[in-house]
């Protein structure tokens, strides 16, 4: 074990949570998938993105040269059809879960975003500034302070071709109540 200095709380446990949730999801045959808060430091297709936010697939069938680092997520995706590059810093995951059954981890937003401008968004795509928003699907549940249940929605990818994937997990049947844990023993 590496001694820290005092005041030194070591680096981010967030990249090490996801690589052990990925590695679950992909042990027990789930589809892993990230929702990722999106600024001007995540490379992703800006025409998929609504509310600042994106769910991606992060599934091994569903990506090529997946690298899970401590400080990006890079890998490639096929998104109509087209390869595309994705880059998103780590500290941008605010969600990883299973598509099967919802289980994962849920993370505090970054502190320090950037808004991307409509330039940024046309230069990120600039086809993207001239189409809408393809129309949303279900999408990932939140809880709120008073106890209702949110709906984040996210893009579906456009199906059809092979290797493609959507990027909206099904939602989770209503549970009718508040989430608890269960202790076993």
């Amino acid at each position: 074990m590496i001694p820290t200095a005092p005041g030194n709380n070591g680096t981010s446990t967030r990249p090490y949570l996801i690589r052990a949730l990925h590695d679950w999801c992909t042990d027990n045959g789930f589809t892993p998938y990230i929702a990722v808060f999106v600024d001007a430091s995540v490379k992703v297709p800006m025409e998929y993105v609504k509310n600042n936010e994106i769910v991606l697939n992060v599934g091994f069938e569903a990506t090529t040269g997946m690298k899970l680092g401590n400080e990006y997520i890079e890998f490639k995706a096929r998104f109509g059809g087209t390869s595309r590059d994705i880059i998103v810093p780590v500290d941008h995951v605010i969600a990883i879960y299973a598509r099967e059954n919802g289980q994962g981890m849920a993370f505090p937003a970054p502190t320090e975003v950037h808004t991307p401008s409509a330039s940024d968004v046309a230069e990120a795509s600039p086809a993207a500034a001239e189409r809408p928003a393809p129309a949303s699907g279900g999408g990932l549940r939140l809880a709120s302070t008073d106890g209702q249940p949110q709906q984040a929605t996210t893009p579906d990818a456009p199906e059809g071709e092979p290797g493609d994937t959507p990027t909206t997990p099904e939602p989770p049947a209503p549970g009718g109540g508040r989430p608890s844990l269960k202790r076993i023993k």
